[in-house]
C-alpha cells in the first residue's frame, strides 16, 4: 500500500485535500498506546507529539553539560543520563510497522538535548522492524555558546515574566535553548524524511511544519502558516482538546478513561476541523477546542520563529458531532525574535509534611512555624525559601477524621547541601533541615503527626530556569536529510520587531449588569468555563461562557480589577494583562511573574499554573438567575 499522500489525495481547486495530522504526545509520560494505535486504526498523513517542557529542558540540557564536562550528573542521576527522552522510542517501536505499511509519516520534538543520539536510536528499532523508513533531524535549537558570550558581553536578555536583567539573577547560567519552528521539519519531509526527529522546537511548529510541506507553503505564505499554528496549538496536548482538563468534565462520565487523541485536517488555507480518534472516550465540541485555544498563550498574538498570528477573531464551530471547525488566524510576520530558555544550577530543596486536625489549625500551623523556626535559630539564614504552608481547610462538623484533616507543608530550598543533606540527619548541630522539623513532634501541637515517608525531606537538586528573547539571527538551525546532506535553514528573510507587551484593556462598552434581574451568590464556575496555564512563571487564565447572552455579563464583570478582587490573598500585586475573544465569548488575562519563578523551582503548589482557573472557578460572584436555572455546569 503506498502513502496517503499518493493514494487518497484529490485536487479541489488546484489544491490538495487537507493534511490530516494527529496529535498523539502533551508531554513526556503521555499514554503509550497513542503512536501505535493512531497509526494503525486511523488515516491521517503524519502523526506528531510535543515531548519538551521546561522541566525537562533544563534536566536534559544541565546533564548535557556535565556529560561534556565529565562531570556527575546534576540532576541526581546515578547513571549517564539520556540526553533525550526515551519514553518516545517506547511508544514507536510497535507503531513503526504499521507507519511502514501505511505511509504515515512523525514529527516530534523527543530529542531534548540529543536528537542526534534520538536519531541513531529511532534508525536501531527500524533495523529491528526490517523496514525501510527514512529519519531527517533538525538541530539547532541549543545556543548555548552564543548565550553564554552575549552574557560575558553584557547582554541584559530582560526576563519575560518582570522585564528584570539577567545580572540581576543572582545564577550563573550553564545552558541554553531557544525555540525553532517548522520550516526545518518541512525541508526534512521534502528530502524524503518518514520520521523527522527536533530538540526544542516550538509545539506547534510540528504540525506547521507538516502542513508547510503538504501544501508547499513559503514563509510568505502569512495567513495559512498563522491558521496551521494555531491548528497546531489545539492538538500538541493531546487530549486537553478532547476532553483532558475540561470544566464540564462531569458530563463525561463514565466515559472518561480512555479519550481519544485529536486528529485536525488542515487545508490549503490554514483552516481546519479538529476531530478525535473512532471509538474512543472524550469529546470535541466548541467549549473543549476553546479551552485548547485559550491555554498558555500571552496575549492577542501568538509567536512562532515562522509567523506571528493574530487570534483575536478566530471562530470555531461545530459543524458535527465530535467535528468542530477552526479559522480566522490572521497571518503577521515573524518576530526579529524567539524565545530562549537559560538554565542555572539553583541548589537544593526539601519538604516536609505534619498533618493537623480538627479545631484551631490557624494556630496550630503558627505553632509549628515558631517552633520550627526557634529551632533552626541562626541557620534561617542558609535558606534562600523557607515557606509553611497549610493545605485544605477543615469543614464544619466533619463526618470522618480525614475529613478534619488538613496538610502542613515546610519547602526550603538553600545552596548550602549540607543543611538539607540526609548525613545530617542525626547531628543537628551541623544543621539539617530534617532535623529541624522532627524536633519538636513531642512538644508539637496537640495531634502532632509528621508525614511517615521522610524522604522529601532530604534535598534534591533543583534548576533556576530564566527566560527570555534572543535575535533571530544568531539562531544556526540545521536540516540533517536522509542521504547525508544538512542544509541551513535560514532565519524567516521578513520579521517584525513586536512591542514586549502585548494589548492590554478592559471592556469598551460595558452593561448595565443590572439588566440582567436577579441574582444570586454562587460560584463562578456554574457558568462559566476556562482554563489556565504557565509560561515561565507567567500564568494565563481564559475564562468564556457557552451561551451568547452571556457574554456581555462576562466581559463587564470580569475587569482586571474584579480578577485581583476574586484573587483575594493571591494577588501579588503585579501586572495583570486582559484581552477579549468576542467569537469564543472569552476574557483572557495573563498574570506575569505569578508563579514563583516557574516550575522548576517553585515553591507553590500549583507549580504549572493549571489551578488557577479551578480556583477563580470556585470564588462567589453575584450570577443571574436565568443564567443559572439552565443548569450548573
Amino acid at each position: 500500500m503506498g502513502s496517503i499522500g499518493e493514494t487518497v489525495t484529490s485536487v479541489l481547486g488546484g489544491h490538495k485535500r487537507p493534511i490530516r495530522v494527529a496529535g498523539c504526545s502533551g508531554g513526556v509520560y503521555d499514554r503509550k498506546r497513542a503512536i501505535h494505535d493512531v497509526a494503525k486504526n486511523e488515516d491521517v498523513d503524519v502523526i506528531t507529539g510535543d515531548w519538551m517542557s521546561e522541566c525537562n529542558m533544563t534536566l536534559r540540557g544541565s546533564d548535557k553539560r556535565d556529560r561534556l564536562a565529565n562531570k556527575a550528573m546534576s540532576s541526581g542521576s546515578t547513571v549517564v543520563a539520556k540526553g533525550y527522552e526515551p519514553y518516545f522510542l517506547d511508544e514507536l517501536d510497535p507503531a513503526i510497522p504499521w507507519l511502514a505499511k501505511k505511509g504515515t509519516k512523525i514529527a516530534v520534538n523527543a530529542g531534548a538535548s540529543d536528537v542526534h543520539g534520538l536519531a541513531d536510536a529511532v534508525r536501531e528499532l527500524i533495523k529491528k522492524h526490517g523496514v525501510d523508513l527514512k529519519v531527517g533531524v533538525v538541530d539547532g535549537d541549543d545556543v548555548t555558546d552564543v548565550v553564554l558570550d552575549l552574557y560575558k558581553k553584557g547582554e541584559p536578555f530582560l526576563n519575560l515574566p518582570a522585564n528584570k536583567a539577567i545580572q540581576d539573577w543572582g545564577y550563573d547560567p550553564i545552558c541554553a535553548q531557544c525555540y525553532l519552528g517548522g520550516t526545518g521539519i518541512a525541508t526534512c519531509f521534502e528530502n524524503g524524511a518518514d520520521i523527522v526527529l527536533c530538540g526544542r522546537v516550538a509545539d506547534a511548529s510540528v504540525t506547521v511544519g507538516a502542513a508547510m510541506w503538504w501544501h508547499g507553503w513559503s514563509r510568505d505564505d502569512l495567513n495559512p502558516l498563522a491558521g496551521a499554528l494555531m491548528i497546531g496549538h489545539v492538538i500538541e496536548c493531546s487530549n486537553y482538546a478532547t476532553g483532558g482538563y475540561y470544566s464540564g468534565f462531569k458530563d463525561l462520565v463514565p466515559n472518561d478513561t480512555d479519550m481519544g487523541y485529536p486528529i485536525a485536517s488542515i487545508d490549503h488555507k490554514g483552516e481546519g476541523v479538529i476531530t478525535m480518534e473512532k471509538g474512543r472516550h472524550g469529546l470535541v465540541n466548541t467549549a473543549t477546542v476553546a479551552s485548547q485555544l485559550l491555554y498558555e498563550i500571552q496575549g492577542p498574538l501568538y509567536y512562532n520563529s515562522d509567523v506571528t498570528a493574530s487570534i483575536e477573531d478566530m471562530v470555531i464551530k461545530e459543524i458535527g458531532p465530535n467535528q468542530v471547525s477552526i479559522s480566522g488566524a490572521k497571518g503577521l510576520p515573524a518576530p526579529a525574535t524567539t524565545k530562549v530558555g537559560i538554565t542555572a544550577k539553583g541548589g537544593w530543596q526539601a519538604e516536609f509534611h505534619f498533618y493537623l486536625t480538627g479545631l484551631d489549625i490557624e494556630e496550630k500551623a503558627a505553632m509549628v512555624e515558631r517552633q520550627t523556626k526557634a529551632l533552626m535559630g541562626e541557620h534561617l539564614t542558609r535558606f534562600s525559601c523557607l515557606r509553611f504552608q497549610v493545605a485544605g481547610a477543615v469543614p464544619s462538623d466533619p463526618q470522618s477524621q480525614e475529613e478534619a484533616t488538613v496538610d502542613m507543608r515546610i519547602f526550603a530550598q538553600s545552596r548550602d547541601p549540607e543543611i538539607l543533606s540526609g548525613n545530617n540527619f542525626v547531628d543537628s548541630d551541623r544543621g539539617s533541615f530534617a532535623r529541624f522539623c522532627i524536633e519538636n513532634l513531642l512538644q508539637g501541637y496537640p495531634g502532632s503527626t509528621m508525614a511517615p515517608d521522610m524522604r522529601t525531606a532530604i534535598g534534591r537538586p533543583f534548576f533556576e530556569y530564566w527566560v527570555s528573547l534572543l535575535p533571530q539571527e544568531h539562531v544556526k538551525e540545521t536540516a540533517h536529510l536522509p542521504d547525508g546532506r544538512v542544509v541551513d535553514i535560514p532565519t524567516p528573510p521578513v520579521r517584525k520587531t513586536y512591542e514586549r507587551e502585548q494589548p492590554s484593556y478592559d471592556t469598551s462598552s460595558p452593561v448595565d449588569l443590572s439588566q440582567y434581574g436577579p441574582t444570586t451568590r454562587a460560584p463562578l464556575g456554574y457558568v462559566v468555563m476556562g482554563r489556565s496555564g504557565d509560561k515561565s512563571s507567567n500564568a494565563n487564565l481564559g475564562l468564556f461562557v457557552r451561551h451568547d447572552d452571556e457574554w456581555d455579563w462576562l466581559r463587564t464583570l470580569l475587569s482586571t480589577q474584579k480578577l485581583r478582587e476574586l484573587l483575594g490573598k493571591d494577588d501579588k500585586g503585579k501586572q495583570i494583562d486582559r484581552c477579549e475573544f468576542p467569537n469564543i465569548r472569552a476574557v483572557h488575562f495573563l498574570l506575569k511573574d505569578h508563579l514563583d519563578r516557574g516550575f522548576n523551582s517553585t515553591s507553590s503548589f500549583d507549580s504549572l499554573g493549571k489551578n488557577l482557573c479551578e480556583y477563580i472557578r470556585s470564588k462567589h460572584v453575584d450570577i443571574p438567575n436565568k443564567f443559572l436555572e439552565r443548569g450548573r455546569i
